[in-house]
């Protein structure tokens, strides 16, 4: 599998005026799910740098109890997605709930980094950089480009590090999810 890594998109583009921001339809999640993710592909390496400047401010704070909290993250993180791989109910759940999935891991991370005293670290390290890309994802509005690159991703023609996450989230666009299947019953 040949991964490739998203483009830095423009900071203009990543965070214009008020223009290209909206509230996400609270009533259509089918709908606010589709912006998140998509957001989520566009923007994937903007992100990362906007999350690996928080990190480092605060792993260079407290370096030990960044790393343990990183390290805890990632394993409970891979755990609850292999688990879901070998059971069906908490594949459901993933599939079904992506948020309450997400929130079970952090959840658990918590617990676990809690007993180390690494709690603000956690907070202000790991939690925070999620819930500004989350809170970013749902309300910036898409385009043009935004939707085609991810129709490239959701078909298989680009691999990125964000895409692979997020199939082991089972999250992707509907629409792709939909063209994705007709593809395959085609092939059949």
């Amino acid at each position: 599998m040949d991964v490739n890594i998203a483009p830095l998109r423009a900071w203009d583009d990543f965070f214009p005026g008020s223009d290209r921001f909206a509230r996400p339809d609270f009533r259509d999640i089918s709908k606010w799910n589709n912006r998140v993710v998509s957001n989520l592909l566009y923007y994937q390496t903007n992100y990362l740098v906007v999350a690996a400047m928080m990190i480092s401010v605060v792993g260079f704070l407290s370096p030990f109890n960044m790393i343990l909290g990183g390290i805890v993250v990632v394993l409970v993180f891979t755990g609850f997605v292999w688990a879901a791989h070998n059971k069906d109910a908490l594949r459901r759940m993933k599939k079904r709930y992506p948020t309450t999935f997400v929130m079970v891991v952090m959840l658990a991370s918590y617990f676990l980094i809690s007993m180390f005293g690494g709690v603000m670290v956690f907070v202000f390290g790991i939690t925070f950089p999620l819930l500004l890309m989350f809170i970013h994802a749902s309300l910036r509005l898409r385009n043009l480009k935004n939707k085609l690159e991810n129709k490239m991703e959701g078909i298989g023609l680009k691999r990125t590090p964000m895409g692979i996450v997020l199939d082991a989230l089972e999250q992707q666009e509907e629409n792709v999810n939909k063209f994705t299947d007709y593809i395959n019953k085609m092939k059949e």
